[in-house]
């Protein structure tokens, strides 16, 4: 597969209308990261006993938290790149104009039902979003015979089959097995960064620094997507512990010769590039704490919000800052904004993990922190972005 930086080569003719339908990334980074910043201001507020709750019974307290954070927020992030990288890698179009509109309408309908109800109603519609745009995109590769990414619209389509089981399980009154569909979810989103970083972030460092030296061991790339599938499995099955200890230790020492590999601490003042190292280094935190977790050292939501909002996290506020810069036709340069979010990033969830490690009784201080920290991250990104977002791109080419 031919990875690039974000380009636009040709004017389309979708390069008139609305700007913020022209490509995939438009919509769904806007609204994504909007909606993540309300979301967790409401779980905050939640959990210091203010009455926000929505009029939908059987998703209230932690598994509104918990789905709305992967199927909504996650979601919605991940589908937007995939609309836009697709099509750089195929050269053909993904939805744009009016039926962009349409899925992220569908998306947006989705999350109002959640919070409104009725819970029936709300699982049609919002498990309806991710098998679409799983099939979307699944015809535009297999027309572009593009075999090499089948997988990405694959694994899409496994997300949105959690999501039905979530809302399935929800329904049922199984709180505990809807949790363990969203721990999946976690690791499926750790397993696509993974496998993305794997391929863009050695490309983007060397052509950063020209003779920077990069190993890339063969048994570590053929484990890398493997180990996380099983320690994901054992973890949202409910294997014995020991073989979830086990399996979380191997993915954390795979992924941690991958970081050793890349010499990821000798990458330097370049903020854009760094903190997607950094983002691949939660991955490795988050499968040791893992393995802690199973051994009772460590509670299981630190080491599941290692994943989600270390890994996950990090990942995204590097790519919905690179790939809307690169998109927009302006340089990919990080400046006081980018680089302040960031940090704020990085600082969000080291207070999300570790503050309660440590002390554990000042629990909701440390989650009220962290939650001041990541709403500050997507403030920057809208204030800075959103005209980005909604405009046509500076340099007067499609996209």
């Amino acid at each position: 597969m031919k990875i690039s930086e974000p380009s636009a080569n040709r004017v389309a003719p979708g390069a008139m209308g609305i700007p913020v339908l022209r490509l995939g990334f438009r919509p769904f980074y806007l609204g994504g990261t909007l909606f993540s910043l309300v979301a967790i201001v409401m779980w905050v507020m939640a959990l210091h006993g203010i009455a926000v709750a929505g009029h939908a019974p059987q998703m209230q307290g932690i598994l509104w938290h918990a789905h709305e954070m992967v199927f909504g927020f996650v979601a919605a992030i991940v589908v937007g790149f995939l609309l836009t990288a697709v099509r750089a890698w195929t050269d053909m179009e993904t939805p744009r104009g009016a039926p962009l509109a349409a899925l992220w309408l569908l998306w947006a309908a989705g999350r109002v039902l959640v919070w409104t109800g009725p819970e029936p109603v709300a699982a049609v519609v919002d498990s309806a979003f991710l098998p679409i745009v799983a099939l979307v995109l699944l015809r535009v590769l297999i027309h572009a015979r593009n075999r090499h990414n089948i997988f990405l619209p694959v694994a899409l389509g496994l997300f949105g089959l959690l999501n039905v089981l979530f809302h399935a399980w929800v329904w049922s009154g199984r709180a505990d097995l809807a949790l363990r569909a969203a721990y999946g979810a976690v690791g499926l989103a750790v397993m696509f960064v993974s496998v993305i970083a794997g391929r863009v972030v050695p490309m983007f460092t060397q052509n950063a620094i020209p003779g920077f030296v990069m190993r890339r061991w063969k048994i570590v790339e053929k484990l890398a997507m493997p180990i996380i599938i099983l320690a994901v499995l054992a973890d949202a099955l409910g294997a014995p512990a020991p073989l979830v200890a086990v399996l979380a230790a191997g993915a954390a020492v795979v992924h941690g010769a991958r970081i050793v590999g890349w010499r990821s601490w000798r990458v330097g003042a370049r903020p854009i590039l760094w903190i997607l190292h950094v983002a691949y280094v939660w991955i490795a935190v988050g499968f040791a704490m893992l393995a802690l977790s199973a051994l009772g050292l460590v509670a299981h939501t630190l080491a599941l919000h290692a994943l989600a909002a270390g890994a996950i996290g990090c990942a995204i506020v590097a790519m919905v800052t690179r790939t809307a810069l690169g998109h927009t036709g302006h340089r990919l340069v990080a400046g006081r904004a980018e680089v302040a979010a960031y940090w704020l990033m990085i600082v969000a969830a080291l207070l999300r993990v570790f503050g309660p490690w440590f002390y554990a009784r000042a629990g909701l201080l440390w989650i009220d922190a962290a939650a001041a920290c990541w709403c500050v991250v997507w403030g920057l990104y809208l204030i800075k972005y959103a005209p980005y977002l909604t405009s046509p791109r500076a340099d007067g080419k499609a996209g």
